[in-house]
C-alpha cells in the first residue's frame, strides 16, 4: 500500500465507526445460534445491497445449499489483478445467558454473543464499506459471512457449497487464492495483532462411550459386572496417552467432561456413560491418538468384563496457518496506523476454530486481535456470559482486512 493510500484508508474507517457500532450492538443483542443465523444474514445482505455489491446467499447449512451464509465479491479496479483474496467473518452466537446489563444486552434468553462473532461480523460488514469506495483496488476481494462456527462446522460447509470457487460469469471473480480471518483475543492488549506460521489452534475431536456391565445389588459386587469401575481405569489409562503414546515435544489433550451413571446408592448400574474431548496439534499425531484411544478403551473395558462402544466424532482439523501469509500479517501489522504492536504466537491453543477448513484449501492465516485495556483488566473471557466484544477494536481489525485485501 502506498504512503498516500494509508490516511485516506483510515479517514475512511474513521468515518465510518459510529455506524458500525450501532451495528455491532445491534447484533449483540439480537443472537442466533448455529444454522439459525437468519436476521443476522439479512443485515449482512442489506448492507451489501446498500453497496451495490454482488452477493449470494443460502450457503452453510446442514444440507448443501441452504443455510445463512453469504458470499460477496469486490472487483478489482486494475486491468491486471492479483491473486483473489478471502476474508472471512463467522455470525453465529452461543447458547449462554448473558449476564452483562447494559443497553444492547441479548434479547434472547439462553443465547448470547459470548465469542465476539457480533464483532468479527461488523469488521467485515466495515471493509465491504471501506473497499467500494477505494478507486484503486489491486486484488479482486471475496468476504465470506459464514454461519456456525460453534460447534457446526459452517467453514467447511461454506466451502462445500462454493465459497471459494468463484464465478466470474455471475459477478463473483475467480477463485480464492489466499484467505484470513481474524478473532478477537482477551488477552491481548487493545492495538495489538498476534498470529504464528504453523498450527495455531487445535484439532478438536470428540468421543461418546458406553461401558456395559452387569447390574446387580451393591452390597453383593462379586454377582455383578461393575462398569463405573471400568470407566474409572478408563479415564485413569487414556491419560497415558499423552504421557506414553505421545512424543514429548508434541502436544495431546485427553479430557473427560462427562460421567453419568446409575440412580441409587445401592445399585450397581448396567451403564456408565463418558464424553469428552481429544485436542491435537499434528494430523499424523491425531491419528495415532485415536487409534490408541480405541484401544485402551476397548481392552481396558474387556478387562474388567464390561463392553466399551465407542462413537468418535471427528472436529475441526489443525488450524494450520502458512508461512508466508503469516509473514504477510505481520508485515502488514507493522505498517498500520491503528495497530501499536505485533506479536509472534509462541505457542498453539488447544482450542479449536472452523476456519481450519479454509486453509487447507488455499494459503491462509488466522490471526487475533487484542480487546483487552486498562479498567477491563481482566478483560472477560470467551465464552463466558460477561464477554462482549471491544469496540474500539473495529477499526484494528477494519484496518487489518483492508490492508490484506489490498496487498
Amino acid at each position: 500500500m502506498t504512503q498516500t493510500q494509508s490516511p485516506a484508508l483510515n479517514a475512511l474507517i474513521e468515518a465510518q465507526l459510529d455506524e458500525l457500532v450501532a451495528i455491532r450492538h445491534d447484533l449483540h443483542a439480537h443472537p442466533e445460534i448455529l444454522f439459525t443465523e437468519e436476521r443476522t444474514s439479512q443485515v449482512v445482505q442489506r448492507e451489501l445491497t446498500k453497496l451495490g455489491i454482488t452477493f449470494r446467499t443460502s450457503m452453510g447449512g446442514r444440507e448443501p445449499n441452504t443455510g445463512f451464509g453469504v458470499v460477496a465479491h469486490i472487483p478489482a479496479t486494475v486491468d491486471n489483478p492479483g491473486d483473489c483474496i478471502g476474508l472471512r467473518a463467522d455470525m453465529d452466537a452461543l447458547p449462554i445467558e448473558e449476564a452483562n446489563d447494559m443497553a444492547y444486552k441479548s434479547t434472547k434468553p439462553g443465547q448470547m454473543h459470548a465469542c465476539g462473532h457480533d464483532g468479527h461480523t461488523t469488521i467485515l460488514i466495515g471493509v465491504a464499506r471501506v473497499l467500494s469506495q477505494l478507486e484503486h483496488r489491486p486484488n479482486p476481494v471475496t468476504l465470506v459471512f459464514q454461519p456456525a462456527e460453534e460447534g457446526g462446522g459452517g467453514g467447511d460447509k461454506m466451502c462445500r457449497d462454493g465459497a471459494l470457487d468463484g464465478d466470474e460469469a455471475n459477478g463473483f471473480g475467480p477463485s480464492v487464492k489466499r484467505m484470513y480471518g481474524l478473532h478477537g483475543w482477551p488477552d491481548l492488549p487493545l492495538g495489538s495483532v498476534a498470529t504464528k506460521p504453523g498450527p495455531l489452534l487445535a484439532a478438536t475431536d470428540t468421543f461418546d462411550i458406553t461401558i456395559k456391565g452387569v447390574q446387580g445389588h451393591a452390597a453383593y459386587p462379586h454377582l455383578c459386572v461393575d462398569p463405573v469401575v471400568a470407566a474409572s481405569q478408563i479415564v485413569s489409562m487414556a491419560q497415558s496417552i499423552a504421557s506414553r503414546t505421545t512424543r514429548p515435544t508434541d502436544s495431546v489433550v485427553v479430557t473427560f467432561g462427562s460421567m453419568h451413571a446409575g440412580s441409587a446408592y445401592n445399585v450397581i448400574p448396567e451403564i456408565c456413560t463418558l464424553k469428552g474431548t481429544v485436542r491435537t496439534l499434528d494430523m499424523e499425531t491425531r491419528a495415532t491418538t485415536r487409534k490408541r484411544f480405541f484401544e485402551l478403551v476397548e481392552q481396558g473395558a474387556r478387562a474388567m468384563g464390561c463392553e466399551a462402544n465407542i462413537k468418535w466424532n471427528d472436529g475441526y482439523p489443525v488450524t494450520l496457518n502458512d508461512a508466508a501469509e503469516a509473514d504477510r500479517v505481520a508485515q502488514i501489522a507493522e505498517q498500520a496506523e491503528v495497530v501499536n504492536e505485533f506479536q509472534w504466537v509462541k505457542d498453539p491453543q488447544m482450542g479449536g476454530e472452523d476456519f481450519a477448513y479454509y486453509a487447507l484449501r488455499v494459503p491462509a492465516c488466522f490471526y487475533m486481535i487484542g480487546l483487552s485495556e486498562p479498567g477491563r483488566d481482566p478483560f472477560p473471557g470467551l465464552h463466558t456470559p460477561s464477554f462482549d466484544f471491544n469496540d474500539r477494536a473495529i477499526p484494528v481489525g477494519m484496518e487489518m482486512m483492508c490492508r490484506l485485501a489490498l496487498s
